[in-house]
């Protein structure tokens, strides 16, 4: 049975990926070695601190960090454990590509064929527990959380996020917020455009950015779960947090008229979006609203790491940002978590090393530079800008709503149907037919 599920598994990854807040190609340097040396040395009184042990061995962490500020931040990390233990030798295993899509090809090969990295790189939510857990592959780190008292150092909707049938399998290091709209200062200010917060509103601002010449929304669907990502901030708008997650439970059905609502939404925005979007990412997408070509783009705010880093920008200065109209109390979640597959070698250095990604001292040094803010609720805030403080602040007091398009909502099964009807849809943009495909593969669920 267990091979079975393996099997089917391997089958599922290499046709549709989950995609997560990670870039593709693009270069990165790993200039804030001295960042993290400063993380390394400062004194902390956090419980799950961690103490170098001395006794060697191998760690490889397997990510899909590759690009400026997400590599920055691994990095970072990786320093900080390596001052902490020195005599380990610590592969920086991560692989370059489609934004997670070559990574996850290789860890699903590398699983079935018993051969685990240390660790590796996952999105709490479904793409965890319905794959990994549910072939058995992970261990539990119940005890682990106890031992390093992180119980009350995560939201409790975090935990449930990376636990299943009552065992905790991961560690986040971050969280992302999916339902962003980053957009273009000046163009904002030189057509006298006030930021929206209903859809009402976000439709005028697009036709009033349409009418000043500017592309009124950057996107970049050559994956299509970026236009997927579009479509769950427009569900979670027209059926607000508690039927947005009853969609996953099956208590609300995709032909609902709330859906439907969505999926005319949909179409509109499509009508406002940058012609050439199918042969763009989501970094060629940003890149238009950072150069002044187009007004808006929504990402994950994985790209106001890619603003500031790659870019250069400056936040409230060169580009500010909203919470998706509509959805301006709750927070779509992305968080990236690490946990202790089974088979591994040395499975208390990898522990150690989840101590150190746990730590406020690991989440300090990592997610400045990532763009994230930290999973723990403890974090400091002086170590963020102005962006990350309001996000921090927006995740301890917004409900929390698991994303679709990044895996946590859904099951991968599921999920790879619907970024094919999105792509679909965003060709010929059938709501009838979206929402008959919809509901077809609702039986995923």
């Amino acid at each position: 049975m267990l091979k079975r599920s393996l099997s089917l598994l391997f089958m599922f990854v290499l046709i549709g990926f989950l995609v997560a807040c990670g870039s593709d190609d693009s270069g990165a340097d790993a200039s804030d070695s001295e960042k993290a040396e400063d993380a390394s040395n400062e004194e902390s009184d956090d419980s799950s601190e961690a103490t170098g042990s001395g006794e060697g061995g191998t760690l490889e962490i397997f990510s899909w960090w590759t690009g400026a500020g997400e590599e920055d931040g691994l990095l970072a990390l990786i320093d900080l454990f390596e001052s902490e233990y020195p005599d380990v030798a610590v592969e920086n295993a991560a692989v370059a590509g489609g934004a997670g899509t070559n990574a996850k090809a290789v860890l699903a090969a590398r699983m079935q064929g018993n051969d685990p990295p240390s660790t590796f790189q996952v999105h709490g939510g479904a793409e965890l527990n319905e794959s990994w857990v549910a072939a058995d592959m992970m261990e539990p780190l119940n005890d682990f959380y106890e031992e390093y008292d992180l119980m009350d150092k995560f939201p409790e909707e975090l935990i449930d996020l990376v636990s299943k049938d009552g065992n905790i399998y991961s560690v986040p290091v971050n969280i992302h917020r999916g339902n962003v709209i980053f957009y273009n200062k000046a163009i904002f200010e030189e057509n006298g455009i006030t930021v929206p917060t209903t859809l009402d509103e976000f439709m005028d601002v697009l036709q009033q950015l349409q009418d000043a010449g500017v592309t009124p929304l950057a996107m970049g669907d050559k994956e299509a779960w970026t236009a997927t990502q579009i479509f769950e901030n427009l569900l979670l708008a027209t059926l607000g947090p508690d039927d947005y997650r009853n969609l996953w439970t099956g208590d609300v059905a995709f032909d609902d008229e709330r859906v439907v609502e969505a999926a005319n939404h949909f179409q509109t925005i499509l009508g406002y979006v940058n012609e050439d979007h199918a042969s763009r990412n989501w970094q060629d997408a940003a890149q238009l609203v950072g150069e002044g070509e187009a007004g808006m783009t929504n990402m994950g705010d994985w790209a106001k790491g890619y603003f500031s880093n790659d870019l250069e920008l400056e936040t409230n200065v060169d580009f500010g940002y909203f919470a998706f109209p509509g959805t301006t109390e709750d927070f779509m979640v992305i968080t990236d978590t690490f946990g202790l597959p089974k088979g591994v070698e040395d499975p208390d250095l990898v522990k150690e090393f989840l101590n150190v990604l746990a730590s406020t001292e690991g989440q300090d040094a990592f997610n400045p530079l990532k763009g994230s803010i930290p999973a723990r609720v403890d974090a400091d805030p002086s170590k963020y800008d102005e962006y990350g403080t309001d996000t921090m602040e927006d995740f301890q007091n917004s409900n929390l709503t698991p994303s679709l398009a990044h895996g946590s909502a859904a099951s991968e099964g599921f999920l790879t149907k619907v970024n094919q009807e999105v792509n679909i849809f965003v060709t010929q943009q059938n709501v009838e037919q979206f929402i008959e495909k919809l509901v077809q593969a609702a039986g995923d669920l």
